[in-house]
């Protein structure tokens, strides 16, 4: 069993000081949860987004992390009160899309308005017709972990002249499509694990049962083209300043859980699939939270 996370060849600190991270306490009450059967309850047919969200309300409750209670549009859903810290909550249907979530205007991030962000995944069985049902497994990973660019600034644009008329307006409102940390993983079926950047301190409490290393690609997309008469959308590619640069990260669980350890996917394979995922036009379909 792994011991010690070891932080070797890490660059600056991507998160708050370690002593301020609240995420083992999130994850301890997310796991104690889980591991007491507490169910997600829907509170009616028409709670198709929030019946998730709101368990995680309760389980940052249960570990005294006072937040900000989350509006509808609100991003991250809980921001921390005494912590730079915030979580937001992505419910997944299994089984069912888990590969990747449709993120309207928001790109994944581990660093949003000088909060640390942190992503709580969680699925749930897919079962319409009852209105409590168990969360089946479990990642609360750093948004780092998801990607680690903290530069870009979302931003919706229009143009108009479009018609015959020339009075129509198009409006570019940017959907991103992200891999969840459920296939860019192999170990994290079926159990709660906590992916941190190396450089987090956790305590007794926890297990390491992985380390995780994600390597920046060589190019980027810095724009695209749309051909509205072919309805091509074309990419626009640049090198990426910080190619081949290592970010490193711990897999935990609670201590005692065991389940093996977590290793990283195949980005290969990770790759393949969402590319199916994308062909199949399941990222228009399902809702997702």
């Amino acid at each position: 069993m792994l011991r010690q996370c070891t932080a070797h060849n890490a660059r600056m600190p991507i998160v708050t000081p370690a002593s301020s991270s609240t995420s083992a306490d999130a994850f301890v009450a997310f796991s104690q949860a889980m591991q007491r059967a507490v169910l997600i309850q829907r509170v009616s047919d028409k709670d198709k987004e929030f019946h998730f969200q709101n368990w995680v309300d309760a389980r940052l409750d249960d570990a005294g992390l006072q937040h900000d209670q989350p509006g509808r549009n609100s991003y991250p859903d809980f921001t921390l009160v005494h912590h730079p810290e915030g979580y937001e909550a992505k419910g997944l249907k299994w089984p069912g899309r888990d590969a990747s979530y449709d993120s309207n205007s928001r790109v994944p991030t581990g660093l949003h308005n000088g909060r640390t962000i942190y992503y709580v995944f969680g699925r749930y069985p897919k079962d319409d017709r009852n209105k409590e049902y168990p969360v089946v497994d479990l990642v609360l990973c750093h948004g780092d972990f998801l990607n680690a660019d903290h530069t870009y600034v979302h931003k919706n644009d229009h143009v108009k002249g479009f018609g015959s008329y020339g009075d129509l307006l198009i409006r570019d409102r940017k959907m991103y499509v992200a891999p969840t940390p459920f296939i860019l993983t192999k170990g994290t079926t079926g159990t709660a694990t906590l992916i941190a950047p190396a450089d987090v301190e956790v305590d007794g409490r926890l297990d390491l049962v992985g380390e995780l290393v994600r390597t920046e690609a060589q190019r980027m997309v810095i724009g695209y083209t749309f051909d509205l008469q072919t309805n091509k959308l074309t990419p626009e590619l640049a090198p990426n300043p910080s190619a081949g640069r290592q970010h490193r990260f711990c897999a935990y669980r609670l201590k005692g859980m065991g389940s093996g350890p977590v290793t990283m996917a195949n980005i290969q394979q990770v790759e393949e699939q969402l590319e199916l995922t994308d062909d199949d036009g399941s990222c228009s379909g399902d809702d997702d939270e």
